[in-house]
């Protein structure tokens, strides 16, 4: 089909015709200069894929009217110029591609139409655990052992990069997704097919929002939705409203970039920006380098928004420059964006676009903090951690609280490690860890924890022995840069050695903790504490043994291992005594902003970037020994505890059934407010006494060689076991944290799976009853796949999790949402009641519809259910059945 719009086009430089783009500026349309900048985005792709089906001229329209429509829950298409993925958001995503191509074979179609049609960039990073740590040879043996337990999943993933097309894989030990995004990956602006236009994309991990800090629009979407773009679809979006967050001031030199960000986490939140871009503007964003602006942008879904958008100016290209981009490259992105009016001059106030809200932050105001214990919007004060986490001690058992009873708060146990006497008690740090692309892609705070650790053994400090140190750099170059500005040995001299590259300790794989640790906190029950420089500190993704987990910047990691407790206030309290017995300060060691920035310009150079990515795809001999098959279709390997054929297709017919109301479903779950995705589908350790051990030793395995969840996120018959199976989950049918629930028919209580299970055989219908921001956390497809497969029907929750309600819906499952006002508790629900809800037709976005009780009360909620696009999926099943069935007509 012709684009409406093919009038537009013309050369960027009258010398290289061939080299053509769309040039926003001749719509000759005044409102196009006043739209943010992220919205300009969302108009090129629209414009450029205009073909009247798939993208019409009317979605033009209503983007350009910004203004008006961004109130009025417009729904517009968005095709992202690219996907990237994580390795465990990516195995299931090529597991799913797999089991298509056989579904449509089936259904008579050409199954290698189930093919990437858009660039997929998928980065192993997810897989690699703290087995081993303090020694020099820590990153070798966690590699090893990486491949050991991941072998069967990598050379499924290698298969999949010559069986699909479009589809690159970075090898594991190169990095962390994001980091490797924002060093080598990111285009800035794409030159493909004779084409220049802005590169954006969605991606299966919910931080993929850091790369908006350079200037790249693009946020987490659920791998469901992802595999759908992959093949062509565009994501269908109501249009949002854009907060402006006004940057000015200077930060003093005592600030980090993690300081600042935790800050403006907590402000937004309080704001309320969920399902909103962010876009930053003011004189401060010049004071902020490429590395930070990504931090802040890394943070985007803790504070609810979907993307936080920085728009591209000079920093940005010096970014490019230093990363070691080609100069060609430089002059052609620079070109391009002043072409289409997207490059800014954050002080030039007239550049200054409308906005739907205004909110500035003064960064002079921003103090030194961290986040925790609980959840990663919760700011502490570094001057106020000592009373605030006594304060959590106390409090009733919550976010902010521990219940622990008074006479409990001052208990100490002493335990042997390595025949030497430690004691510990409440708030004492027993995992210590640098880790998380957040931090860990800024050279600043990287060199400021190298310069702090030098400095601190200098003044003859150390970190005690059985506290879990740990050091996950986001790419090859961070180590490159530690060691050639000579900080390194001073990081491993307090026990901060590398590990691997990789999430790690942020994503839960932090690896077991020493035994007489484990058994000096189970014996006191002990608030242990983690610290990390991480981006998620929800409770029991950590460790299932730190109840008290902080976000903090890499030097204050340090420091609070250092002291070996969070219960200290740094301004009045030594960190600790040295060799000598001599009370040192942190104030003593901390390094300022100017030499830390001193550093950074002499250590951090193009030169380096280009010497790790140039062989980054090449570098891994494990990886490249790895043999994988070439077939088009994937030959299952049916005693694979790994990759299994999900039954997500089993009866697909290409004709479509209208769609059933739910009739007297049972209530599987009654949850509370902030369930996580990590609550419904965990990432960690999978527990020796839970269904899918029971399952992995029945197929002959044995404890050592169950790896995580995460890792077997290929295997339908263990993810469905897994689902909320985590300790920490919260039911109000047993009024206590346990990974089981009320099989009402019974009233025994039972692992979560096996309740499910008796309700399938018995042909009842399931739903979950729960509170505020269901789903939130990490973009994990399982969360919604896992449900399905368990047999419930719908959610019926107060709000949701953006990235997880779209996974619902793309699983066919239907998010239910009270009106405003009712909750469980004001409707009296208990959730032992059967439930019938009423799918009328039509069905029209965000229906209002009856649900009736047993009991005979009836009361409404709204199908979340929010564009039309989204119904269509929800008439197919879901949105790969609906792909299938597309893809399988002639």
């Amino acid at each position: 089909m012709s684009n409406s719009f093919a009038h537009i086009v013309e050369p960027l430089d009258p010398n290289h015709p061939g080299k053509k783009f769309y040039n926003l500026s001749k719509l000759g349309d005044p409102r196009y200069d006043r739209l943010p900048f992220s919205i300009r985005v969302l108009l090129e792709s629209a414009v450029r894929n205009c073909d009247g089906f798939l993208v019409k001229q009317s979605d033009v329209e209503s983007i350009l009217n910004w203004r008006e429509t961004q109130t009025q829950d417009v729904e517009v298409p968005f095709k992202p110029s690219r996907v990237i993925l994580q390795d465990f958001t990516g195995v299931p995503a090529v597991v799913d591609f797999a089991a298509m191509r056989d579904a449509v074979k089936k259904l008579g179609g050409d199954p290698e139409k189930i093919n990437p049609v858009c660039p997929a960039d998928l980065v192993i990073d997810h897989s690699i655990q703290v087995d081993f740590n303090r020694k020099t040879d820590s990153l070798q043996k966690n590699q090893d052992l990486e491949f050991e337990r991941n072998r069967e999943r990598f050379e499924f993933l290698k298969w999949g990069s010559k069986a699909f097309r479009n589809m690159r894989i970075i090898p594991p030990g190169s990095g962390i997704v994001h980091q490797v995004n924002l060093e080598y990956l990111a285009r800035v602006v794409f030159d493909q097919d004779g084409y220049y236009y802005p590169d954006s994309l969605v991606g299966t991990d919910s931080h993929t929002t850091m790369i908006n800090g350079l200037g790249v629009l693009g946020w987490g979407v659920g791998g469901i939705e992802a595999e759908a773009v992959m093949l062509g679809q565009p994501i269908s979006m109501v249009l949002p409203e854009v907060i402006g967050y006004k940057l000015q001031g200077t930060p003093n030199k005592f600030i980090t970039s993690t300081d600042i960000v935790l800050t403006v986490t907590k402000h937004l939140r309080q704001v309320g920006v969920v399902g909103k871009f962010v876009e930053f503007f003011g004189p401060g964003v010049a004071q902020l380098s490429i590395a930070d602006r990504a931090t802040i942008a890394n943070m985007c879904p803790e504070y609810g928004a979907t993307a936080a958008f920085f728009p591209v100016d000079h920093v940005s290209v010096q970014y490019l420059e230093q990363t070691g981009r080609d100069a060609e490259k430089l002059d052609y992105i620079t070109s391009y964006l002043k072409a289409v009016a997207m490059f800014r001059d954050y002080s030039n106030t007239s550049q200054d676009p409308d906005f739907t809200q205004v909110h500035e932050l003064d960064l002079g105001t921003v103090v030194p903090c961290c986040s925790g214990p609980k959840r990663p919007q919760d700011r502490v004060a570094v001057s106020d951690m000592k009373t605030d986490f006594e304060a959590c001690l106390a409090a009733k058992q919550g976010f902010k609280g521990f219940q622990v009873a008074p006479e409990r708060h001052n208990a100490v146990v002493s335990f042997q490690y390595n025949n030497q006497e430690y004691s510990l008690s409440h708030g004492s740090v027993v995992i210590a860890a640098i880790t998380s692309c957040t931090n860990t892609s800024n050279p600043s705070v990287m060199l400021g924890a190298g310069l702090l650790a030098k400095k601190a053994i200098e003044a003859g400090l150390s970190v005690k022995p059985y506290i879990k140190t740990s050091l996950s750099p986001g790419s090859g170059v961070v180590t490159y840069y530690l060691k050639k500005s000579g900080v390194m040995k001073y990081l491993s001299q307090l026990g901060f050695e590398v590990v691997g590259y990789g999430c790690m300790t942020c994503i839960g794989n932090s690896g077991p903790l020493p035994d007489p640790v484990v058994e000096a906190i189970t014996q006191g029950d002990l608030v242990a504490a983690g610290i990390l420089s991480g981006n998620r500190n929800f409770e029991g993704r950590v460790h299932p043994n730190t109840r008290a987990n902080y976000l903090a910047s890499p030097p204050l990691v340090i420091a609070y291992a250092i002291a070996g407790t969070v219960s200290i206030n740094f301004d009045k309290q030594p960190i600790a005594l040295n060799d000598k017995g001599h009370e040192v300060f942190l104030r003593d060691i901390w390094p300022t902003r100017e030499e830390i920035q001193a550093v950074e310009r002499e250590f951090v150079i193009p030169a380096m970037f280009k010497e790790v990515y140039e062989k980054i795809e090449k570098v891994n001999e494990l990886w490249n020994s790895l043999n994988a098959p070439s077939d088009k279709l994937y030959t299952w390997d049916p005693r694979s505890t790994y990759i299994k054929s999900p039954p997500f297709f089993d009866g697909l017919k290409r004709e479509l059934q209208s769609p059933q109301s739910i009739t007297e479903a049972y209530v599987l779950l009654n949850l509370s407010d902030s369930v996580t995705t990590d609550h419904i589908s965990p990432a960690g350790n999978i527990s020796r006494t839970s269904p899918a051990a029971n399952y992995l030793i029945s197929r002959g395995l044995k404890p050592r060689d169950f790896n995580s969840y995460g890792s077997r996120r290929g295997n339908d018959a263990v993810m469905a076991r897994g689902t909320f199976a985590n300790i920490r989950l919260f039911n109000k049918f047993l009024n206590k944290q346990a990974p089981k629930t009320l099989h009402i028919p019974s009233n025994e209580t039972l692992d979560v799976f096996d309740a499910a299970e008796r309700y399938q055989q018995a042909g009842l219908p399931l739903m979950i009853l729960a509170g505020k921001e269901y789903g939130s956390g990490s973009s994990r497809d399982w969360a919604a796949k896992g449900p399905f497969l368990l047999g419930v029907k719908a959610v019926l929750a107060e709000s949701y999790e953006r990235i997880h309600r779209s996974n619902l819906v793309g699983m066919g499952v239907i998010p239910l949402e009270y009106l405003d006002g009712d909750t469980a508790d004001s409707l009296g629900l208990t959730g032992r009641e059967r439930y019938t809800v009423v799918i009328p037709e039509p069905l029209t976005p965000r229906m209002v519809v009856d649900i009736k009780l047993d009991t005979g009360k009836t009361f409404q909620a709204r199908m979340r259910f929010d564009t039309d696009v989204e119904l269509t999926y929800f008439h197919h099943g879901g949105i790969l059945n609906y792909m299938i069935r597309k893809m399988s007509e002639n």
